[in-house]
């Protein structure tokens, strides 16, 4: 790491500890993202959760994130950002016990919201600190580090995931089911135990930073900013950014009239278009479905044609080209321009996502429905059982005419969608080349919430009184051929290209749109504000992934995020500003002109 070049040397030691810090939050951000798609499948075996709920375990981060960006702003102000900083680790600590000793839904949930609350609030206030702490040289360096360590977050939980794939390739040699079961079990626990020590890390180095130089003269603590300020420069580029600072208070109090309230209107073209632009850049940087290509990434590959042993490999090579490339983008950056990169981004993601696309579009062309013959195993208790198997899929498929007794002497994966009245749920996908998966189990109990307040959320038209009597109706039982390793492998390589094209992009780009679109009038609330919404797409997306995936397949959702991305592009393409080697007042002016 280097620092401004006017810096004295004596300085450089906490300069580069402060970006260190800073980088540990994108650290934890990073094993928030990715530590899920190692742990999933082993979960998934384990737990006995039905598609909805595992679904929903996954989009738990992004719901707490949602949650606790909204608050992010206000609590930066309130409590300083050093305060918040450290908050935020210390949830993120938290939720690692309760996580990897839950053993139930309930408790598991819980710690994945404390994760997201932990992410919201380190999105927000990490690029905060940044910007208020480090000079006009560094700043551009210190956004890149917090991306690129963030990527680092998402190598480290891909490794961890591909070391216990590596494990479970011996103990499944033994053919022992119990005791590959208790190992998967283990699995997923110790994954998530691994991540702690950053957490902890974190904690630590946010008590040693200094506040914010920023946050400490608005609170009218001048001589603590002053102070704040010499602990990273020499005395003169102290006082000069001291004056600074004094000089935009001054600015901002003579722009106000009587009470205190501004002359100028918040919805003048200077504030509105930088924010929506900001607000659009972010939502469709989650339209892309990166997290849930990131998280659910060991299952996609699984069901491209990879062994779990080449999936977990693929997951590690993915994050390993999105770390890799991050550190060209942030070298990049500054050279051609924000404007640029995002444009070759976003058009090299459309092109990777509709080839993903066209990949499973060809496999789940050959899908069958067996729902009749499924329907006919329910029992009398509206409740059904499947062990799925090579005989078992034959058996379904001889039910399916000609196009079943295709795929008879093919491995296959079966998923069933149900319903119970109103509410509607997905199985877990099997395969029949599979002799460890467990039996596809349906009951009630995985499909109709316990309560209103759940049932709400999950269907606020349903009629939960008559669900709980409704018979059990098979509306889908699709069976999908199960591509070769060769296609496998070329669907692997076309998420890598989508990888590599959205961490030179959008990757390092979202974060300096972020703070330098934002007017200074508005920048807290509005990087807030935009957080927000994306945080909101990504738990949505997150929460319709696989329901959506069990009913239309990969390519269905591979399209729509191709289709959202074009939206992307556009945006920056004809209209977002460069701001490459711009003042933020002569990004403000641009926008008023």
């Amino acid at each position: 790491m280097q620092t401004s070049p006017s810096a004295p040397s004596g300085k450089v030691g906490y300069n580069r500890f402060l970006l260190l810090v800073a980088g540990l939050g994108g650290l934890l951000y990073g094993v928030d993202v990715g530590i899920i798609s190692g742990a999933l499948p082993y979960l998934e075996a384990t737990s006995g959760f039905n598609q909805g709920q595992l679904s929903f375990v996954v989009a738990a981060v992004l719901l707490g994130s949602v949650i606790s960006t909204l608050f992010a702003g206000v609590l930066a102000d309130w409590m300083g950002r050093k305060r918040l900083m450290a908050l935020s680790g210390l949830l993120f600590v938290v939720s690692i016990p309760m996580i990897a000793l839950a053993h139930g839904y309930e408790p598991l949930v819980l710690g994945r919201l404390l994760q997201g609350i932990s992410a919201g609030f380190i999105g927000v206030v990490v690029p905060l600190y940044l910007a208020e702490c480090l000079g006009a040289a560094d700043r551009g360096k210190g956004t890149g580090i917090f991306q690129w360590l963030l990527t680092l977050g998402i190598v480290a939980a891909a490794v961890v995931g591909f070391y216990f794939s590596y494990r479970l390739e011996h103990v499944a040699q033994s053919g022992d089911a119990a005791k590959i079961f208790a190992f998967k079990d283990a699995a997923w626990r110790q994954i998530f135990w691994v991540s702690l020590p950053p957490g902890l890390l974190f904690v630590i180095g946010s008590f040693m930073v200094s506040e914010s130089p920023r946050w400490l003269y608005r609170r009218g603590r001048h001589e603590a900013a002053r102070a704040a300020l010499l602990r990273s420069r020499s005395a003169a580029q102290a006082e000069v950014e001291f004056q600074e600072m004094a000089a935009t208070v001054q600015a901002e109090a003579a722009s106000t009239g009587q009470a205190g309230k501004p002359r100028d209107s918040i919805f003048r073209r200077k504030y509105v278009i930088p924010f929506v632009l900001a607000c659009i850049i972010l939502a469709c940087n989650q339209a892309t479905g990166v997290n849930s290509i990131i998280g659910y990434n060991a299952t996609i590959l699984l069901q491209s044609g990879l062994s779990d042993f080449h999936a977990h490999l693929g997951y590690v090579g993915l994050t390993l080209v999105n770390f890799l490339v991050t550190i060209g983008a942030v070298v990049l950056v500054d050279r051609k321009g924000r404007k640029f990169l995002l444009s070759v981004g976003s058009a090299g993601i459309i092109a990777s996502l509709i080839a993903v696309g066209t990949l499973f579009h060809r496999t789940e062309a050959q899908r069958v429905d067996c729902s009749p013959a499924v329907q006919a195993l329910v029992q009398p208790d509206q409740t059904a059982k499947i062990a799925f198997s090579a005989t078992t899929a034959q058996q379904l498929l001889a039910h399916a005419g000609p196009a079943g007794q295709a795929l008879a002497s093919r491995p296959v994966s079966l998923i069933v969608i149900y319903s119970y009245g109103d509410f509607r749920a997905a199985t877990t996908v099997v395969r029949s080349d599979d002799a460890t998966a467990r039996p596809v189990e349906i009951n009630r109990g995985s499909c109709v919430p316990a309560n209103k307040v759940v049932a709400f959320f999950s269907n606020p038209f349903a009629d939960l009184t008559a669900a709980r009597t409704a018979p059990l109706k098979i509306e889908n039982a699709l069976i999908t051929p199960v591509p070769s390793a060769r296609n496998g492998w070329i669907t692997a390589v076309c998420i890598f290209a989508f990888m590599a094209f959205f961490a030179v992009g959008p990757g390092v780009c979202v974060w300096l749109a972020l703070s330098e679109l934002m007017p200074t009038r508005i920048r807290s609330n509005g990087m807030s504000i935009a957080l927000l919404i994306n945080q909101a797409v990504s738990t949505v997306i997150a929460a319709v992934f696989l329901p959506t995936v069990g009913k239309y397949g990969y390519s269905t959702m591979f399209f729509i995020f191709a289709g959202c991305t074009v939206v992307y592009f556009v945006t920056a393409m004809f209209f977002l500003p460069e701001t490459k080697g711009k003042t933020l007042e002569e990004i403000e002016a641009h926008f008023e002109r």
